[in-house]
């Protein structure tokens, strides 16, 4: 079982880490969610490849195996928002890291359009100007389930600033001409 006290490593290192192709598309994903280090990607990654495994296995299970344990495994993807309601096995097969990364609340954020970029977002949520469902969660990485989706939002004097900011951005209307601009003499 293992002491409680020390836990494990929640991710897995690439077999190849300096491979170009591979080097590139982990510095694309890190830019786009804004990810703080690959350890955060590896996470992803080895959460989604976890699923998927699970997935295999329930495809070479015998019938009775599979319908029970496929209903368990769909309905704990649907409650973390990962699959629709008529998914199958196929869908989750076809599961990527970036619907997994998209499931960061620090996405979701950034996706609502709270924040100016995914960066930011991760500022406002390690400061506490963010709750979901009336909590304040401070770690960018939450995983916000499909419940949890609709109640994000900013709090405190964060909240006033970005509707004051949204409200600058608008272009304004004037009903009076522009005025002329006065002319050298």
């Amino acid at each position: 079982m293992g002491d409680p006290k020390k836990s494990r490593k929640q991710y897995s290192r690439p077999r190849s880490p300096w491979r170009a192709d591979q080097l590139a598309q982990e510095l694309y994903l890190l830019g786009t969610f804004g990810l703080r280090n690959k350890r955060e990607l590896w996470k992803a990654q080895t959460q989604l490849s976890s699923v998927r495994k699970q997935a295999r296995t329930l495809l070479a299970a015998t019938a009775a195996v599979r319908l029970r344990e496929e209903n368990k495994l769909l309905d704990s993807l649907r409650r973390r928002g990962l699959v629709g309601e008529a998914a199958t096995l196929d869908d989750i097969l076809s599961l990527t890291v970036e619907d997994m990364l998209a499931r960061r609340l620090q996405s979701m954020v950034f996706k609502k359009g709270m924040s100016l970029s995914p960066l930011h977002s991760r500022q406002l949520i390690v400061h506490g100007h963010v709750s979901v469902g009336g909590r304040i969660i401070t770690v960018p990485g939450y995983e916000v389930g499909g419940r949890e989706e609709a109640t994000i939002s900013l709090v405190g004097g964060v909240a006033q600033k970005a509707e004051q900011e949204a409200q600058a951005a608008e272009p304004q209307k004037t009903d009076a001409p522009a005025a002329e601009p006065a002319r050298a003499q």
